[in-house]
């Protein structure tokens, strides 16, 4: 029998950004700013739920927890990425691509589930306010995003071995700037069609399942709004919802533009342009949208501020 040479792939290649090499350097200044606002704004929102007691709410605590996934999930592929900006050879082997696409599938999943959390979260502040300190105590809070957590990993496990166990012999060259699934599945030199399947109903269970606990919660919500008896009312009770739905409306358009179109539809370039939205731009505007245009966050972000300036010198 004639053997075959086939050179086992021990590392891949991003060619994300090679379309557009003349404008990488401005590409890693642009993309710069914008991580380090995310980070700073991060950074704030997660110092100011802790530090100020009025906001030792569930609401502020989940948002507490978005903020870390947000700047986990950024801090695991934009760093990496600006480096590649400048850099020669932009290479990743292949265990650093198998942690770097489980970690951002496991903070991406969690997102997912979380943000149901959330909903959960102003379902039960407006249909049921009498109980809502009984029915979100710490401890419900704490287990909702265990649970997030639990069910992230979980997929993100699954999804990462099926990838990786898949033979990588032929080429290395990924048509993508991080580790995502599309891009790699491409460069495995055989699987089978049971193997897609599965990943593509995970991808779709991740994203399916909270979504319809969102819809869930929504329609209560809007059934309880509704039965309010002042359009004031009803219009306080709809703006504490309005951050959500906005987040949850950009998450889901982009993770289901990406993971739950046929491959037939794939397009590399296509691909990048969502690709930056949701690792870059997306993270950007979520702070601003769910923290510094709210009222309350704002006022205790100026008592924080207020004594850290009047502290004596010591």
């Amino acid at each position: 029998m004639e053997q075959v040479n086939e050179t086992v792939v021990t590392e891949f290649v991003f060619l994300g950004f090679s379309s557009l090499a003349g404008l990488q350097q401005l590409l890693f200044v642009v993309f710069l700013l914008f991580y380090l606002f995310t980070l700073c704004t991060n950074a704030i929102i997660m110092s100011t739920i802790v530090l100020d007691r009025a906001l030792h709410t569930p609401m502020y605590f989940f948002l507490a927890v978005l903020s870390c996934f947000e700047t986990c999930y950024t801090f695991v592929i934009v760093p990496k990425m600006l480096v590649d900006l400048l850099a020669q050879k932009k290479t990743i082997s292949l265990l650093g691509c198998g942690i770097q696409m489980f970690t951002f599938l496991f903070l991406g999943c969690s997102h997912s589930f979380l943000l149901a959390a959330m909903g959960y979260d102003r379902y039960v502040a407006i249909c049921n306010p009498l109980r809502y300190t009984v029915l979100m105590g710490h401890g419900m809070c704490v287990g909702l995003v265990a649970a997030a957590c639990t069910c992230g990993f979980t997929a993100a496990q699954i999804i990462t071995s099926l990838v990786f166990h898949l033979p990588f012999h032929s080429s290395n060259q990924l048509h993508h700037f991080f580790c995502d699934i599309s891009p790699v599945l491409k460069l495995a030199s055989h699987h089978t069609h049971f193997t897609q399947i599965v990943i593509f109903m995970l991808c779709a269970l991740v994203l399916i399942i909270p979504l319809l606990l969102i819809l869930v919660s929504y329609i209560h919500i809007i059934s309880a709004i509704f039965q309010f008896p002042s359009t004031l009312g009803r219009y306080k009770a709809f703006s504490t919802c309005a951050s959500h739905l906005i987040i949850v409306t950009v998450h889901y358009g982009c993770a289901s533009f990406i993971y739950l179109r046929p491959k037939s539809n794939y397009s590399s370039s296509q691909n990048g342009l969502i690709a930056v939205s949701y690792t870059i731009i997306t993270p950007l505007f979520n702070p601003v949208i769910y923290s510094l245009r709210n009222k309350e966050f704002r006022s205790a972000l100026c008592r924080i501020v207020g004594r850290t300036i009047s502290l004596p010198p010591h």
